[in-house]
């Protein structure tokens, strides 16, 4: 049987002993040199003046004087000198000047943490991988000052990369803003996170805002004079300027609302000498009475409205319930609407 324990090396009692005490009293100090490791410092080279009994220390590299060959051991203030003792791999140490956590790895003390400096991935509550090199999950994130300004700066190498927030339901993408694949800023949605459809777009030179997701629309229809003499009869407009969504159809001279909201209707046009009647709009085929002008003989056109629709809804332009003559030039008289809010 061996003299010493095969891992901490303390000393055993062997049989017919003599002064027992002492082999006992020697494994009793080692145990408590190494056993919950804390060191009043880990990287001193030279041993302090004035240690108190029983302080630790790990050895600096290069120690010098009563240290001097002792690197990376674990130093104890003996009242008979100082007392070394041989680090394992894998033992601990807290380190009272820094207040961190070191490791011995078999080579050297090192942090017990790996320390948050170019490190290649970082899980926070989930496991990080080479697509989200950086992932945290929990109710929320907190980005803070400290005293003063705060900035989160999201940085792409090319005005043709992407730097943007995504925004998912079932990692699905439903909506996204930054500068993707251009350096103007954009807010883009998507109903099936494939196709993402621009709502709103900044330009970065004069910062003039655009909103390509809102429907909007110019008509007119190529001809010469035209009259009306009936009540209630839509005017014709086949011929788009722009249609911009796609809610205005010409084969039926309607715009369609895609979605809720407040609508404007412009009719701009001239009108001839016999003219004696009215102008509106129609919903869904009923003429708007509360909207509508007056109009008698040569004189420019000019009418606007402003209606609350559902999505769903129609708006067509049309003569007013009371209708004598409407003589009108066709290629000078447009129909346009807008979506306002």
């Amino acid at each position: 049987m061996p003299d010493t324990s095969p891992i901490l090396a303390l000393p055993y009692i062997l049989p017919s002993q003599a002064q027992k005490h002492v082999t006992h009293n020697e494994a009793l100090r080692q145990l408590d040199a190494i056993v919950q490791l804390v060191v009043v410092s880990a990287d001193l080279t030279l041993p302090p003046a004035d240690p108190a009994f029983g302080d630790r220390y790990i050895v600096g590299s290069s120690a010098t004087g009563d240290w001097a060959g002792h690197d990376g051991a674990i130093a104890v203030a003996d009242p008979e000198g100082w007392l070394f003792y041989a680090p394992q791999p894998g033992w601990r140490a807290e380190d009272l000047s820094s207040g961190s956590q070191i490791r011995y790895d078999g080579n050297g003390w090192v942090p017990a943490l790996p320390v948050l400096q170019g490190i290649s991935s970082l899980g926070v509550g989930t496991t990080a991988d080479s697509s989200n090199p950086l992932s945290v999950a929990g109710p929320a994130t907190l980005l803070t000052h400290d005293g003063g300004d705060h900035r989160l700066k999201v940085n792409k190498a090319l005005p043709g990369d992407t730097a943007s927030v995504l925004f998912q339901t079932g990692w699905s993408g439903r909506a996204e803003m930054g500068t993707t694949g251009t350096d103007d800023f954009s807010i883009k949605v998507s109903a099936d996170g494939t196709e993402f459809k621009p709502a709103l777009v900044l330009d970065r030179n004069t910062g003039a805002v655009q909103a390509p997701g809102n429907p909007a629309f110019l008509a007119y229809s190529v001809g010469p004079w035209a009259t009306i003499t009936t009540a209630q009869t839509d005017l014709v407009f086949d011929t788009e300027v722009f249609n911009r969504g796609g809610h205005f159809n010409p084969l039926t001279s309607r715009f369609t609302a895609p979605v809720d909201g407040l609508y404007g209707f412009l009719i701009n046009g001239f009108l001839g000498s016999t003219t004696n009647g009215r102008i509106s709009f129609a919903i869904n085929g009923q003429t708007q009475t509360m909207q509508m002008q007056v109009l008698i003989g040569a004189a420019p056109l000019s009418f606007t409205t402003v209606f609350p629709l559902t999505a769903g809804q129609y708006v067509t332009c049309r003569t007013g319930n009371l209708n004598t003559n409407f003589t009108y030039f066709r290629s000078h008289t447009a129909f346009s609407g807008w979506l306002i809010s």
